[in-house]
């Protein structure tokens, strides 16, 4: 069997319940390698027994993170990288279409789009995560954010890729669906609110002028404390989320309050700040 000339590279961390149905999807892939950050369940168990690289990070607090780290210091064995998550999974279309269009000599990366899954139920409408998660080895590496003082998250979140040249995309969706339940998401996205509202403070220092179109949206929205409103009712209502039933209620009433815990994160910080 001819191998999938791409190496996929998973960052995780207690990723036990996820990981198996992972790596089942990536057989067909000519190198696979697991990131861990130090992970207490049975994650390198699973890594060793699927046969994967397995490599464990320990972050200094400085750059690189996580997948620039894995990006200038792995022996990546293909021209093309996929970063993937333990809790997204390829489907035979998608590996199918990856295969071909990365015999473009022209495109050195490709947005992704994720089908998602939230609460048992598959979403077919609301807000679409897409992600930069295709690109050429060398050409391609997660923007660098100064964040030695402040930073508690040891992989890069969201931070995007720089692409040098010419982007595509993928139309077949890779799925999203974590099994580890609305406890591990809440806990998961106060943790990225935290690092959002610093990273926003840091940016009313050093300007927010570099950031990309939908950042600069984002960050004025969160200004003027109308993002949490202005996203339920985009994903909700103009993106028909209601069409996903309760579900589809759920997931976008969450986001918007993930967006209402970083600017109030945002206010406590002046406070202290002002103290």
């Amino acid at each position: 069997m001819v191998k999938i000339p791409v190496t996929v590279i998973i960052p995780v961390k207690n990723e036990e319940i996820d990981l198996p149905n992972c790596l089942k999807q990536l057989t067909d892939f000519d190198q696979l390698i697991l990131i861990d950050s130090g992970s207490t369940d049975q994650t390198s168990a699973i890594a060793h027994q699927f046969k994967v690289e397995y490599y464990n990070f320990v972050w200094d607090g400085k750059f690189p993170k996580k997948r620039n780290w894995a990006l200038r210091n792995l022996e990546i064995k293909n021209e093309w990288v996929l970063f993937l998550d333990a809790d997204e999974y390829l489907t035979d279309g998608f590996k199918k279409e990856l295969a071909e269009k990365i015999k473009s000599p022209h495109i050195n990366g490709f947005w992704v789009t994720y089908q998602n899954h939230f609460m048992g139920r598959k979403l077919q409408y609301g807000d679409t995560m897409k992600k930069l998660s295709v690109f050429r080895k060398g050409q391609g590496e997660y923007e660098k954010i100064e964040e030695d003082s402040w930073s508690h998250l040891d992989m890069e979140v969201h931070e995007h890729p720089i692409i040098k040249g010419s982007i595509g995309k993928i139309t077949q969706p890779v799925i999203h669906n974590d099994f580890k339940g609305l406890e591990h998401y809440i806990a998961r996205h106060n943790a990225y609110s935290s690092w959002e509202a610093k990273r926003y403070m840091q940016l009313t220092n050093s300007g927010f002028s570099k950031l990309f179109f939908r950042q600069k949206i984002k960050y004025k929205l969160i200004k003027t404390g109308i993002l949490p409103i202005v996203y339920f009712f985009g994903s909700y209502f103009l993106k028909l989320g209601f069409l996903d039933g309760k579900p589809g209620y759920y997931l976008a009433l969450y986001k918007a309050n993930y967006f209402f815990q970083i600017q109030t994160k945002i206010i406590e910080l002046h406070q202290l700040k002002g103290n």
